[in-house]
């Protein structure tokens, strides 16, 4: 295969300023330590950490004919990241942000939507989409074209040409289910928060929310629970919590991307499940000390060493015996 690693998806320019305390009134000003720009989403920010630890990759989605969509192509391109499927949509704006990061780490933004939802993969470009190692849908849910069964297709089509299909979604409520449904059962490692899989189903208990989507047609489920770490349930019934690494979190913008790159490395590199979902935790814990998507992130080796070097928090999760 070509690539390593194809992203696919939700591509965003953000701007992000740190510490944000508050918001002034009126036209007032306040003064801030730090400002940044990234290319983030939940396919740009995976893209950009695979790359920079390694993986030859691919971008697939859609930019705006703006200069947001200018700087998002020359910041892919910096890593070495083929842009060739990540085409400007005449009449429409690249998919952007304004991130107000707090001190501790959290980051309330005011989002464009953008041409995210206006990209489409047909089938001139479908064969190149999926030509990876690891295919990866990031966004589902925001894709309004895609998500309209294409999605589903270029799962299916990607699983049939023996690739591997990684899924990350953007969902609030069971009303994103059926744009997420269609892509389940091409679904090799399913990867949302805890959050959205709990809002997906409706139910607020682990076991019986991976069960839901592991009956849907998922062969694995890999959930990040954000401090608590991340739980991994395979179909043949191996399932086991990887805590989260204790650091001073910077901003928390883009970590579950971060960790389904980290993932996506670990799954190239044929790592057993738990080393893998402990590389994806400290890819996610490293993107966490910079202020911005993948910021924190530089190589496999830094990656590699703070994993077998830094210390882990508890969990407040268990897993139940089989």
């Amino acid at each position: 295969m070509k690539y390593d690693y194809s992203s696919i998806g939700f591509y965003t320019f953000d701007c992000l300023g740190w510490p944000v305390t508050e918001v002034p009134k009126g036209g007032g000003t306040i003064f801030i330590d730090e400002l940044a720009m990234a290319v983030s989403g939940a396919a740009g920010t995976a893209a950009i950490a695979a790359a920079k630890m390694g993986l030859s990759t691919q971008a697939v989605g859609g930019l705006g004919t703006d200069m947001m969509g200018d700087w998002v192509l020359g910041r892919l391109r910096h890593f070495g990241i083929d842009t060739s499927a990540l085409p400007k949509i005449a009449g429409t704006r690249t998919s952007s942000s304004i991130v107000l990061t707090r001190p501790d780490g959290s980051r309330p933004a005011l989002h464009m939507k953008g041409a995210t939802g206006e990209f489409y993969v047909d089938d001139d470009l479908m064969a190149q989409a999926i030509n990876a190692r690891v295919v990866h849908l990031g966004g589902v849910g925001l894709m309004d074209k895609m998500d309209k069964g294409r999605n589903a297709v270029l799962a299916k089509t990607a699983q049939a040409t023996g690739a591997i299909t990684t899924v990350d979604i953007f969902a609030g409520s069971k009303d994103d289910l059926p744009a997420v449904a269609s892509v389940l059962p091409y679904t090799d490692y399913f990867m949302p928060s805890i959050e959205e899989a709990h809002a997906l189903t409706g139910r607020n208990d682990l076991e019986g929310t991976t069960q839901f989507f592991l009956d849907s047609g998922v062969k694995c489920c890999v959930f990040t629970l954000g401090p608590d770490g991340a739980y991994y349930h395979h179909q043949d019934g191996t399932k086991f919590i990887i805590p989260a690494f204790e650091i001073d979190v910077h901003c928390t913008c883009g970590c579950g991307d971060a960790f389904d790159a980290g993932f996506a490395v670990a799954l190239c590199k044929g790592f057993d499940p738990e080393t893998a979902v402990r590389f994806a935790q400290a890819t996610s814990a490293l993107n966490a000390t910079g202020l911005g998507s993948q910021a924190g992130v530089e190589s496999f080796q830094k990656t590699w060493e703070f994993m077998n070097n830094n210390p882990t928090k508890a969990s407040h999760y268990t897993v139940k015996a089989v």
